[in-house]
């Protein structure tokens, strides 16, 4: 299960990785409290924040994939994380002195989605430099589990310190935590990384790109599921503040109770994905059907125990999907084209938030957060169907001249 922590550099990598990504969520819990705050509890500015952070996606997302292949990864990972830690300082000094506005909220949510275009493709890069092909699925699976360690982590941390000290510190906290990736960075050993060999810049890679992903089942299968869920997978990480709040009358910290009950699932996802040697295209689309059928579940939740209990395995399928997606794309690509592959992999896996989001956001305020989840799990199942006919309709055209000229 833990095979890939033998290696020196993706222990550093890992261990960094828990301390940012525990100050990450916290911000994240924090991020959304304060826009519940300062809006009055409006679901609709709370989506449009949601979006903002992923908008840059669609703008540039593609383009980060291709400067991921062009540059050596590890100091456009440097820079980047440097980056995030100035916004995380500079929104936590606006809100402990009082400053704090609805539009700040937003320019920092764009602004890190801005870096985030080429931060997130260099990073999932990256790993196979560290540990190699055969270790690579495990690498990610570990990444998963990380993350979703995280995700039980920082919610909790970050509801007992709103109650206790308020929204404004846990922004300072997290821009100091960015110096956990950033030391572990500075200290790898160059010697023991695999670099791919960089890609000189040219016309007509953002091109081909596309093209290498649409010519290759095992590649656009998984990036299609994952375009089509993950347009309600942010939406449903927001609703769990929604329903906390405004269905079960719950406060801060039992908001983050909530987020980390929801992680608790994914991180059991996460480790059972780290077993498996090689995940499957049946293990995707079982994963992406369970996330709907739960989150239509979870809408119908009558109390707040029975609401706790059915997030976990909601986290479960959610992240089953993620790391067999991952998993599948990074496999299946050669290493000259993962950097621009992953750039459209995180364009889809995060592209979707600013349609997604505000579109659950505006029916939860019309509707009720209840009807917002649940119609967030029915469109994931339709997008689901949507992806398994696109491919083979997409596939079936490639056959049929193949089949002529023979």
């Amino acid at each position: 299960m833990f095979r890939s922590l033998r290696v020196h550099n993706y222990r550093l990598f890992a261990a960094g990785g828990v301390v940012s990504n525990v100050g990450t969520w916290m911000q994240r819990t924090a991020q959304d409290w304060l826009v519940l705050d300062l809006t009055h509890g409006s679901a609709a500015a709370l989506g449009t924040t949601t979006a903002l952070q992923f908008l840059p996606q669609l703008m540039f997302g593609l383009f980060g994939g291709v400067l991921a292949d062009r540059y050596p990864k590890r100091p456009v990972l440097l820079v980047a994380q440097s980056l995030m830690a100035t916004l995380a300082l500079t929104m936590g000094v606006l809100t402990v002195t009082g400053s704090a506005q609805v539009w700040h909220v937003y320019t920092m949510a764009f602004l890190l989605g801005v870096i985030s275009c080429v931060e997130v493709p260099t990073r999932q890069a990256f790993v196979v430099e560290m540990v190699g092909r055969d270790d690579l699925p495990n690498a990610i699976a570990l990444n998963a589990s990380i993350f979703n360690l995280a995700r039980v982590v920082g919610p909790a941390v970050a509801g007992v310190l709103m109650y206790a000290i308020g929204t404004g510190p846990i922004f300072l906290l997290n821009a100091l935590t960015f110096g956990g990736v950033i030391s572990s960075l500075l200290l790898m050993r160059k010697a023991e990384l695999n670099p791919a060999e960089l890609v000189p810049r040219a016309k007509g890679q953002l091109r081909e790109g596309l093209r290498y992903v649409v010519e290759r089942s095992e590649l656009l299968l998984p990036i299609l599921v994952i375009a089509f869920m993950a347009m309600f997978t942010q939406s449903f990480s927001m609703s769990i503040a929604l329903m906390a709040r405004q269905v079960f009358g719950q406060g801060a910290s039992s908001f983050g109770v909530a987020s980390s009950a929801f992680a608790i699932g994914a991180l059991g996802g996460a480790l059972l994905a780290a077993r498996r040697a090689r995940p499957t295209r049946k293990l995707l689309i079982a994963g992406a059907i369970g996330f709907g059928l739960f989150q239509v579940v979870v809408g119908l939740a009558p109390f707040y125990p029975v609401y706790l209990l059915l997030l976990a395995p909601t986290g479960i399928a959610l992240i089953t999907v993620n790391t067999a997606a991952n998993s599948l794309v990074q496999m299946s690509t050669s290493p000259d084209m993962r950097g621009r592959v992953m750039g459209i992999y995180v364009l889809v896996f995060t592209g979707g938030a600013p349609i997604g989001a505000p579109l659950i956001g505006w029916i939860a305020d019309l509707g009720g957060p209840r009807v917002g989840v649940m119609i967030g799990g029915v469109l994931t199942l339709a997008g689901t169907g949507l992806a398994i006919m696109l491919t083979r309709a997409i596939g079936a055209r490639r056959t049929r001249p193949a089949l002529a000229t023979a």
